[in-house]
């Protein structure tokens, strides 16, 4: 699987130079819509460091991107069925987060990620990164909780929940064992 992670960080890498190269955009334009200094972007296209969940959600705001929009367009367009060993996966360099793709098409409004959270780990996502789309979470094993617009939810196996407006989000493992939950989106 990290050979997966690995082609996947450099394919992102080579997918972020790209968007930025078609929109005509400098380094420092990128990094003003961003709010990601120049030199971690300059890293990053450089594939020298693999980027957090939170930066890169940044990056994909500021060229008006869902983050499963950009990794799809980092892996290239799919077909109507995601067999499981072709699924793109992603692992945070910061928390040891696993994000798997499972099903993303662009002529498709629905997309659904697999997250698996390492115990005590949290990641936190502005609310630019919600614009679009709408998202329920269902938790498949462990606890998670979910700190949504200032709401806090506490998710055990099986709960699933619906996110309100956008909002600042914090996913949250905060007991002893991994969480895996999955994540289902509809553009509107």
């Amino acid at each position: 699987m990290d050979t997966i992670v690995d082609d996947l960080s450099a394919r992102l890498a080579n997918r972020l130079r790209l968007e930025r190269d078609s929109r005509g955009w400098s380094l420092a334009d990128l990094a003003e819509r961003s709010g990601v200094s120049k030199a971690t972007i300059s890293k990053i296209e450089r594939a020298e460091v693999s980027p957090t969940a939170v930066v890169l959600v940044r990056l994909a705001s500021a060229f008006d991107l869902t983050l499963a929009g950009l990794m799809l367009r980092a892996e290239g367009q799919g077909g109507r069925l995601s067999r499981a060993m072709e699924q793109p996966v992603w692992r945070d360099p910061e928390t040891g987060y696993l994000r798997r793709q499972v099903f993303n098409r662009p002529d498709h409004p629905v997309e659904i990620v697999r997250v698996e959270m390492p115990a005590k780990q949290r990641v936190t996502l502005p609310a630019s990164s919600y614009a679009h789309i709408r998202q329920v979470l269902w938790v498949l094993s462990g606890t998670l909780v979910l700190i949504d617009g200032g709401e806090r939810h506490e998710l055990s196996a099986g709960d699933c929940l619906g996110f309100g407006p956008p909002a600042e989000v914090t996913f949250a493992n905060e007991s002893a064992a991994p969480c895996t939950y999955v994540v289902a989106l509809a553009r509107s």
